[in-house]
């Protein structure tokens, strides 16, 4: 057991309620916790390579450790104010036993959950399929809730929320991600069925989709395709999907971007509307946090660039993007920089850190505050 899951133990074994700790010195509130900390599940993660963060069942937070010029005791079955106020028959002066004293605590501040690492660790080994030779012979790790609480820097709320996200499924126990030409593949079989039966692409039934499809593919990879690229509903009984237009117009975006280094973006928009299903709309704005369009160039071009395959850090994320382009404008760069914002933090407030502004054609832009190498 490390130094600081032995204080953290420590804390939960003899402390019946903190109602607040705070350094007369710095003058300002560190750490709140109301209730019990001993009804908490508090725990610490991290490799020997990572700094450790304190996690809690929904919420992550940095940790520092802190001096203090108040000496902590740490008293059993302590109670707090407000307790001993509740208890009027315990008003007399108490005798209590001191099991230990510190000089020292655990500052923490809420930050944002690590989770770019969950996605690494599923892409080593994506789905391509109950057929694909490669899955069966795959000599890469799988992923159980435990195995990823375990190596996550995040609470499991956080994680499994980012399941979601990131459209993860379980297969024989394992979380896994689809390959995305399998998922393509998938796609492509709903909405070719949607349209031979020219259902509504808001009220698409689910159990036709696996009486039909079921043959082709698991009927649980249908089912995740649609739960995937669509909201789920029952209406007099039966289950079925409103379909996701926007999400279904971003994947097809994808597919056609991700063959070319950048696309004429006129060629593009054509291409690609006449891609996807019948009755579905396309728009620049779909692809925010997928793909850039350069409107400097003659023509006009866009590319692929996704926002998960930046870095997680703040000042590393700028320099990759400031060494993708000199000068972004706020519209541009908001896609790739919204996930880094703390809470309560504007995106402003980042560009105003990290970047510089200035004027350019009557339009503001921004650029690096250090040279980029």
């Amino acid at each position: 057991m490390t130094q600081m899951q032995k204080m953290v133990k420590h804390f939960r074994d003899n402390i019946s309620g903190i109602s607040r700790m705070k350094s007369r010195k710095k003058k300002k509130q560190v750490c709140k916790v109301t209730g019990k900390l001993h009804k908490l599940s508090l725990i610490i993660r991290g490799e020997k390579d990572e700094r450790a963060v304190l996690c809690s069942k929904d919420k992550t937070y940095d940790m520092k450790i802190a001096d203090t010029s108040n000496m902590l005791l740490f008293v059993p079955g302590c109670k707090t104010p407000e307790e001993l106020k509740a208890d009027q028959a315990s008003c007399n002066i108490i005798h209590s036993q001191i099991a230990g004293f510190s000089k020292n605590y655990w500052e923490l501040r809420r930050c944002r959950p690590k989770l770019k690492k969950l996605r690494k660790l599923l892409m080593e080994d994506p789905y391509e399929g109950p057929d694909s030779r490669k899955d069966q012979a795959s000599t890469f790790s799988k992923y159980t809730t435990e195995d990823l609480l375990n190596l996550i820097q995040a609470s499991e709320e956080e994680i499994l929320h980012q399941l979601q996200v990131i459209d993860a499924c379980k297969i024989e126990g394992y979380w896994r991600i689809l390959d995305f030409d399998y998922e393509m593949k998938l796609l492509n079989h709903v909405t070719q069925l949607i349209d031979s039966e020219s259902w509504p692409l808001s009220k698409v039934p689910l159990c036709a989709c696996l009486e039909e499809l079921g043959s082709l593919e698991p009927r649980e990879m249908i089912e995740h395709i649609l739960l995937s690229y669509g909201r789920k509903y029952v209406d007099d009984g039966e289950v079925f999907f409103e379909m996701h237009e926007d999400k279904i117009c971003r994947a097809i975006a994808q597919m056609l971007l991700q063959n070319a280094v950048k696309f004429n973006l006129s060629e593009f928009e054509e291409v690609w509307q006449q891609s996807v299903p019948e009755g579905m709309t396309t728009r620049l704005d779909q692809l925010q946090g997928l793909a850039l369009v350069d409107k400097s160039s003659r023509p006009e071009t866009i590319f692929l660039l996704k926002v998960e395959d930046l870095p997680e850090e703040n000042q590393e994320r700028f320099n990759s993007l400031f060494g993708i382009r000199e000068k972004w404008t706020e519209v541009d760069i908001t896609p790739y920089i919204q996930d880094l914002c703390a809470e309560k933090q504007t995106v402003g407030a980042l560009l105003t850190k990290y970047a510089r502004s200035s004027m350019l054609n009557g339009v503001k832009v921004y650029n690096s505050r250090r040279p980029i190498s």
